[in-house]
């Protein structure tokens, strides 16, 4: 099973969470990246990021979009020092000019033969679940988690995962300054789509004739690239005792105890199962 994890989700959740400090997103994601290879046993992780200094294809074809978002200079900092975290761990790291970190994930939910869980918040990422992908999308912190498969995501938006872009196109996403259709809504695009099946079908029926230029835009907006090229994932091995040795180098002796215990622990188990 791999473990696909939203890197900036994750660090803006740690770094929101509790008391904003110079350290907190990489003390509070470091601890959770442990906390999700203990609890669910990944045979590799990935780990995707955003780069934040390169627009991406989705700026240059829409302008609004996610414009206005503005980040302290204490996030953007752990931000750069993080994936050092995950390589030191032993993991492997999605990022380059011009992706997000989603596009990571819909990659390694592609390329890897296998179970794939996703760690994010992002409800975005219901667009790549299936019988062989889910969710892990954390409630309090990442001690709980609500897993999304399939029949979650007709619960919730109405339209099984392959519809879900369709429907971000249609009802709009505020978050990322898509408009999506003037009073459609949520429910009234989930309609439309049990009834059509796709936008395209929508289109084909006479709907929406002056906006299917844009609707088709914001669609290829919300789709996730699955062709952003990934580190190889699989042999991985954690090297938690490099990883604490970084987080001591950063003075970070708290975290560096968890991670050397942890290495421990491994290492012990290793020994038994030999």
């Amino acid at each position: 099973m791999l473990l696909a994890i939203d890197g900036d989700s994750l660090a803006h959740r740690a770094y929101h969470g509790g008391p904003k400090t110079r350290d907190n997103a990489v003390v509070g994601f470091t601890n959770w990246l442990a906390t999700l290879w203990q609890a669910e046993a990944p045979d590799g992780i990935v780990v995707g990021w955003d780069t934040l200094t390169v627009p991406t294809y989705r700026h240059e074809a829409f302008a609004p979009y996610q414009s206005g978002r503005v980040f302290e200079q204490s996030i953007l900092e752990q931000l750069d020092l993080l994936p050092d975290v995950v390589r030191a761990a032993g993991f492997a790291v999605g990022k380059a000019d011009g992706y997000e970190a989603d596009d990571f994930l819909a990659a390694a939910a592609r390329t890897w033969p296998g179970e794939v869980r996703i760690v994010t918040s992002d409800r975005d990422s219901f667009q790549l679940v299936s019988d062989r992908v889910t969710i892990l999308q954390p409630t309090k912190g990442v001690t709980d988690l609500l897993r999304i498969g399939p029949a979650e995501v007709r619960d919730r938006y109405g339209v099984d995962p392959e519809q879900v872009t369709d429907l971000i196109a249609l009802r709009g996403d505020p978050s990322d300054k898509l408009p999506g259709v003037p009073g459609l809504g949520a429910a009234g695009a989930a309609a439309l789509l049990r009834k059509y099946g796709t936008l395209e079908d929508a289109f084909k029926a006479g709907r929406f004739p002056a906006q299917a230029k844009s609707l088709r835009l914001f669609r290829s907006i919300a789709t996730m690239n699955r062709k952003a090229r990934l580190p190889g994932l699989a042999g991985q091995k954690p090297t938690w005792r490099k990883a604490a040795a970084l987080a001591r180098e950063w003075e970070l002796k708290q975290l560096a105890n968890r991670l050397e215990e942890l290495a421990s622990e491994n290492a012990a188990a290793k020994s038994s199962d030999d």
